[in-house]
């Protein structure tokens, strides 16, 4: 488990490069506003699962494909 900083909003407004260095650098920050913890910065975790997205295309191309007007099929549907 990592050890957590604390800043407030004036210190984080103040010394943003600094805390956005060490974010980058691997530590978290509790961010306060008066006294009372609103946000938490840390770094950014790309592809988390370790999966790639399925080809949309390729899904799509399994199903067969229908040649059918929707705007039409409303109409007869219609009273």
């Amino acid at each position: 488990m990592c050890y957590m900083k604390k800043t407030n909003v004036r210190n984080l407004h103040l010394n943003t490069s600094s805390i956005v260095r060490d974010v980058a650098e691997g530590e978290t920050y509790v961010v306060e506003k008066r006294g009372v913890a609103v946000a938490e910065l840390r770094p950014v975790q790309l592809n988390q699962s370790g999966r790639q997205l399925p080809d949309r295309e390729r899904l799509l191309s399994k199903f067969p494909r229908i040649e059918l007007d929707s705007g039409r099929l409303l109409e007869e549907d219609r009273p």
